[in-house]
């Protein structure tokens, strides 16, 4: 344990742990072409990607011209859902990275997501990831602010007893980069150089120390 540069790992969930982002982008274009406001799958990932939904209320409401009523957000989550338990993988690699991180760090990691807890412990479940975060998944909802800002990483950090500063956070989002940033974190960026995943370049400039395109190579990365 001495030998290691880090005290505990904080993963972030969509994109990182769990292939979830397609499914829930797709769901959402279809309920804003349903309100009148028409995008590709390539802009409507652009434009949400590492953000919560409810906290683009402005956006889309400026877009369809239409309130984003509790009703809508009530269906776009049972949508949303039903597609995730049908479909949602575990990124290639990440189920042996984790156990190994668990492993290597003797359970000092925690999952802390911009998503709500449901959406979280649903993925976590679909994909053999829960053996590894149960009771240790921090939702951005159950925070004061959602990223970009740190408050998920510093609860997640303050649950288990480490300094943020000597946390591993690991995201795929300018957004998400940005929130481990802010909280004091070393960010691992993961670009897998796929569509969905915002590029090295950006998560670099957002302040990721290191950025990474294999899930596989991330034990190493911390050891």
């Amino acid at each position: 344990m001495t030998s290691l540069k880090f005290d505990a790992v904080l993963f972030d969930c969509d994109g990182v742990l769990v292939n979830s982002e397609p499914i829930t982008n797709g769901v959402l274009r279809d309920m804003l072409a349903e309100s009148g406001w028409v995008l590709t799958p390539a802009e409507c990932m652009r434009l949400f990607i590492g953000k919560a939904v409810k906290d683009e209320r402005a956006l889309i409401e400026a877009n369809t011209g239409q309130p984003l009523t509790d009703d809508w957000m009530q269906r776009f989550r049972e949508r949303r859902n039903a597609g995730l338990l049908a479909n949602v993988t575990a990124i290639r690699g990440a189920v042996e990275a984790v156990a190994s991180i668990h492993a290597l760090f003797d359970g000092r990691i925690a999952c802390a997501s911009g998503a709500d807890r449901f959406k979280v412990e649903l993925q976590m479940d679909k994909c053999g990831l829960m053996p590894y975060f149960k009771g240790r998944i921090f939702s951005g909802h159950e925070t004061p602010r959602s990223k970009p800002f740190p408050d998920v990483y510093l609860a997640a950090a303050a649950a288990l007893n480490v300094d943020p500063k000597r946390c591993v956070v690991v995201e795929d989002s300018v957004t998400g980069v940005m929130a481990g940033v802010a909280a004091g974190a070393t960010v691992f960026g993961y670009s897998p150089l796929e569509a969905g995943h915002d590029s090295p370049d950006a998560l670099r400039k957002a302040g990721a120390a290191l950025v990474f395109t294999a899930m596989s190579a991330l034990p190493e990365l911390l050891g």
